[in-house]
């Protein structure tokens, strides 16, 4: 355990839980992240997921609650009375739900027009419209917090890889076993690992929609990517295809959350580019690295099993890994 960065009053069995377990001395010759410290691998990675999944769920209900939705509220009722003032300006016809009583919950707020006070309030059917978009634009607005600092963290750790490209593969590959790990590459991981698992949790108490299976499946397939390229030491080619997988993510939550907000053309500009940014990343380079994978692995490293040296590439391993690429990527496919 990582007793050194937590203070000595707190309970030993509570530290694996919100530090990287397994300090070691770095390599002999490192090839990056010099300044670092390294760790190595074990069970007990598993109590910094646990500790990073709850870390989520309390981050997501307070920007939820006390960030977005409030926001979203505010915004779409001031546009709903805004536009219904404008009709009655313009001489429209009022429904009775606007020469209702002002409703005192600060939803609705009155206009002067030619001496008569015009009181607006809101329809059920309105309230219930702008209720879920305020829980979706909350919902996506945590998403793009996630991936956001997924995305910045990502390019972070791979441009201090040896190769600040992304191909060609002799980065990617050579020097294996890339273990033990620097610090920021297992938080890379193990947080990563906690996103996805946490995103499991949220699409099931969330109302289905109609992709939650695929969506579903997507996620499974990822962590079992994430958790046996960790286990077996491909953490650079792991990295790499983490970083694929957000970078376009971004853009996504941010076209959610203008349509919410009632944006259209805003929206399809922002959607346009995400579609863009989707097929680079995950149709084109996501491609490459499948192919890097198949032809340059066993290029640059023998088949075989020694678990002693850190050494996991057996024939087995190397076309159980294109499969599940392959079916990550037949997932991103079948989604378009």
């Amino acid at each position: 355990m990582n007793t050194n960065v937590v203070p000595s009053w707190v309970p030993p069995y509570v530290i694996p839980f919100f530090s990287l377990s397994y300090p070691t001395d770095p390599p002999l010759k490192t090839d990056s992240f010099h300044n670092s410290q390294y760790f190595g691998t074990g069970w007990l990675d598993i109590c910094t997921i646990v500790g990073l999944i709850a870390a989520m769920a309390i981050l997501r209900d307070l920007v939820r609650l006390y960030v977005f939705e409030p926001f979203a509220l505010w915004k779409l009722s001031k546009d709903l009375r805004a536009k219904k003032l404008a009709v009655s300006k313009n001489g429209g016809p009022w429904s009775p739900s606007l020469k209702a009583k002002l409703v005192s919950n600060g939803v609705a707020s009155g206009h002067q027009s030619n001496g008569d006070v015009h009181e607006v309030t809101f329809t059920a059917v309105e309230k219930r419209r702008m209720h879920r978009s305020v829980l979706r634009f909350a919902e996506q607005g945590w998403a793009l917090l996630c991936y956001s600092f997924q995305c910045g963290f990502g390019f972070y750790v791979h441009h201090n890889f040896p190769t600040k490209m992304l191909f060609p593969g002799e980065g990617i590959w050579s020097r294996y076993p890339h273990y033990p790990l620097p610090g920021p590459v297992k938080f890379y991981y193990l947080n990563e690992t906690a996103f996805y698992i946490h995103g499991i949790f949220v699409l099931t108490a969330e109302a289905r929609r109609k992709d939650h299976i695929q969506m579903v499946a997507h996620h499974v397939i990822a962590i079992t990517l994430m958790f046996l390229s960790y286990a077996w030491n491909f953490t650079r080619i792991g990295c790499l295809i983490m970083v694929l997988m957000d970078v376009c993510d971004v853009l996504l939550p941010v076209a959610k959350m203008i349509k919410y907000m009632g944006g259209s053309l805003s929206c399809d500009i922002v959607f346009g580019l995400f579609m863009v940014g989707w097929f680079i990343t995950r149709h084109i380079l996501f491609t490459l690295a499948i192919v890097s994978t198949y032809v340059d692995a066993p290029h640059y490293l023998p088949f075989k099993w020694d678990s002693v040296g850190g050494h996991y590439l057996t024939y087995n391993v190397y076309i159980g890994f294109i499969v599940l690429m392959s079916l990550l990527q037949v997932r991103s496919i079948s989604s378009l």
